[in-house]
């Protein structure tokens, strides 16, 4: 394989939306460990090794089965897919088996992984359910981005992406990770509402029914404006529980306004038009991953 072909490959997997899936898994990891689970390191980058094959493989499968809505358009920083595929149709049969092997492998290591930590079945349903819901976020028959459902499976993630990182950590969720991940699925809903605006165009020459689609760029951008107030309100009520003895969820409230400050500005400054919203949605993406490393970084410093 050259090197030329090897970048393209490279270009399909949008590593930036796989770096983001890091922050998430790596978020509910730190968080059992802050609720006293033991932290070990091999078994974070085995439990992180299977959810990244399963991220990387919804990369792949969503650029394959998305070739007919993405021909419409171009890419963006953070939309429209990478275009590779549709402009090197050679590489489509690639995309579509490495996707395949990538979740097969995923899946097996979950099998590898229940039987050595001895962790329940539930483990591994939870692997299968993550892999399938990437796998048909785009794929028929179910084409779950194609029936209006991009936004229901996207807020599902908020539980998916840390439950992964917590699930590896503890082999359990409860109640405590469920009260949290509440707040990541209010980020998902900002995060599909922005990565959608941009696309909204495309998506409607190619058939998907989003709610972008349905209801414009200006209903996106009061989404994402309420996404990120509820996220940064829902924080500050849970600072005032006990539930999280070890976290001043005060400070993660503090960290929070670094989204909701894009999140309104976005709102303010609301618009139809293409490039001006593109660049909205891309500060306030940016402001997600932001919230996400130093969310991360809190955590690390309180077990140091």
């Amino acid at each position: 394989m050259n090197f030329n072909k090897l970048s393209k490959i490279i270009k399909i997997a949008e590593l930036h939306f796989v770096f983001g899936g890091f922050l998430y898994f790596s978020i509910g990891a730190l968080l059992a460990v802050l609720l006293n689970s033991e932290f070990i390191l091999s078994k974070f980058l085995f439990g992180y090794a299977i959810f990244f094959m399963a991220h990387l493989s919804m990369q792949f499968s969503n650029e394959y089965f998305d070739i007919d809505c993405d021909k419409h358009g171009s890419p963006t920083p953070f939309s429209g897919g990478s275009g590779v595929l549709v402009e090197n149709p050679d590489l489509r049969k690639f995309a579509i088996n490495f996707s395949v092997t990538l979740m097969i492998i995923s899946i097996v290591m979950a099998i590898v992984f229940m039987v050595i930590y001895s962790y329940s079945l539930w483990f591994l349903i939870f692997v299968v359910f993550g892999n399938l819901l990437a796998w048909f976020y785009a794929a028929p028959p179910i084409k779950l981005s194609y029936r209006g459902l991009s936004e229901v499976a996207t807020i599902l993630t908020g539980i998916i992406f840390p439950g992964m990182g917590y699930l590896t950590m503890t082999g359990t969720l409860d109640f405590p990770f469920f009260i949290f991940a509440l707040a990541i699925m209010f980020y998902q809903t900002l995060f599909i509402s922005a990565v959608q605006i941009p696309d909204m165009e495309v998506d409607k020459m190619g058939g998907k029914n989003t709610i972008i689609v349905k209801k414009g760029r200006k209903f996106g951008f009061t989404l994402i404006g309420v996404s990120g107030l509820l996220a940064t309100i829902y924080f500050l009520l849970i600072s005032q529980t006990n539930l999280y003895p070890s976290i001043n969820f005060q400070i993660i409230s503090i960290i929070s306004l670094v989204p909701l400050i894009f999140a309104i500005l976005a709102y303010y400054y609301r618009t139809e038009d293409k490039i001006a919203a593109m660049n909205l949605v891309n500060r306030v993406l940016s402001s997600l991953f932001a919230f996400g490393i130093l969310v991360n970084l809190y955590f690390v410093y309180l077990l140091i």
